[in-house]
């Protein structure tokens, strides 16, 4: 009975160190992230992807804070702006995008055009705030230094592999424009360990590439998480990682070609969406 009541006390003194220390704690429930992500505005269709994408788990990693001042790079159609937008509005925060370089002679109607369209996606105030565009792409002009507590790069990296020089660009205004100790938040598709194809034409990309050129840019790895592991993606579909969940291309991504109807998706479907690297960096502090 004595070993038992000594073991009890142990443990309970245990339990109590690691609990003050922090060690047991658990995470606070951020309500507001719970508000943003359960949001009417949010399609059923982007709820449904919630439990592929994990945004609460990997806001969480990132460290985002109320009153966050964000920055995403290449939304897309705005599957992250539906939960970012309204968060930093309902936080005192500030939510910037990029888009399409309007001091780019060379920027083509389309591009004009999506920019325009995505600022009309996101124009309610009472739900987004104030979306702020920023000018972005290969010839534009740097990021405002010292202007983001968070900057989230949602699989964007492989596609700026295509353009020499690109990488190391980007990298390096997106370091610029963190605040120190702000975090660049990483998500991508992630290739086998090893050599990597320079264009990245899978669409996946090795950790040990994308750490390499944070690094280069002055950025320190803080962390690393596998909350978007997917070990079922055997990384060698016919179309490269747009063969899978959400694209689930049937033909070669971008070749313009009709989709097939012949083509059995069984099997990718039942992959799911893609296995995904999951980094926060930081920027040192002066």
């Amino acid at each position: 009975m004595k070993i038992r009541l000594l073991k009890q006390i142990i443990l309970a003194t245990i339990v109590a160190t690691l609990a003050a220390t922090g060690a047991l704690a658990a995470t606070p429930k951020d309500l507001v992230l719970s508000e943003v992500i359960a949001g009417d505005w949010r399609s059923a269709d982007e709820k449904s992807r919630d439990a592929a994408r994990k945004p609460v788990e990997n806001l969480q990693f990132w460290g985002l804070k109320p009153g966050a001042s964000i920055l995403e790079v290449q939304p897309g159609a705005g599957w992250w702006t539906r939960i970012l937008a309204p968060y930093a509005a309902r936080t005192g925060g500030r939510y910037s995008a990029t888009a399409a370089d309007l001091a780019n002679p060379s920027i083509t109607d389309a591009a004009r055009k999506g920019r325009a369209d995505f600022a009309a996606r996101f124009a309610d105030d009472k739900i987004y705030g104030t979306v702020e565009l920023v000018n972005w792409g290969a010839t534009a002009a740097p990021l405002a230094a010292n202007s983001y507590d968070f900057i989230l790069l949602s699989r964007v990296i492989h596609g700026w592999m295509r353009i020499e020089g690109l990488v190391d660009r980007h990298f390096a205004s997106l370091a610029v424009s963190l605040k120190p100790g702000g975090v660049l938040g990483v998500e991508q598709h992630r290739a086998n360990p090893g050599p990597q194809d320079p264009k990245a034409e899978s669409g996946y990309v090795t950790e040990a590439y994308v750490i390499a050129a944070a690094e280069k840019a002055g950025l320190r790895l803080a962390d690393r998480s596998q909350i978007n592991a997917n070990p079922n993606d055997s990384k060698d579909h016919p179309f490269g990682v747009w063969t899978l969940p959400p694209t689930r291309s049937t033909v070669p991504y971008g070749s313009g070609k009709a989709p097939d109807p012949n083509f059995d998706r069984s099997k990718y479907d039942a992959i799911g969406e893609s296995d995904r690297m999951t980094l926060r960096f930081v920027k040192a502090a002066p």
